[in-house]
């Protein structure tokens, strides 16, 4: 089973937007996340009717972020793009009437429930304002490091 990026592009989008004081065109995300125009504003459209973004229309146009990021969680984000499958685990049904396979299959459903629970748990748990702030946190770091490198290479 293919694996679905679908929450983790729309996430990456929206701290870049975060980042921006003017509204972000459908061309810049989409050349940011290496897809159409058109699947970032499907994609918004459905962030939009939750109120986590707004479109601006006309010249210098584009998408903001509206909500609060303090309270807009992972797991908000999940529900308005679509519920993508949060786990890629998969049972063959090659042998309906096997009941091996039906144990297995029962087995694998209820652990992928259940992992499923615990992880919409923790989606719920992190905002949008604490991926931001661990991103400059990430930043700070790799910037002093950068910093003190330039420095040992100047000596």
């Amino acid at each position: 089973m293919k694996r679905d990026s679908k929450l983790s592009g729309i996430l990456h989008v929206l701290l870049h937007m975060a980042e921006q004081t003017a509204p972000v065109t459908s061309e810049a995300l989409a050349h940011i996340m290496g897809t159409h125009p058109v699947v970032i504003r499907r994609t918004m459209a459905g962030l939009r009717e939750r109120g986590y973004v707004t479109s601006v229309k006309g010249h210098g146009g584009g998408w903001m972020l509206s909500g609060d990021m303090t309270q807009i969680t992972l797991a908000e984000i999940w529900r308005a793009v679509g519920e993508p499958a949060l786990i890629a685990l998969t049972h063959r049904n090659e042998s309906p009437g096997c009941l091996v396979e039906k144990v297995v299959n029962q087995a694998l459903e209820q652990a992928s429930q259940e992992a499923e629970a615990l992880l919409l748990a923790r989606l719920g748990e992190v905002t949008l304002a604490q991926l931001a702030k661990d991103f400059h946190h990430h930043y700070a770091a790799h910037s002093a490091s950068l910093t003190a490198c330039n420095n040992e290479i100047s000596q």
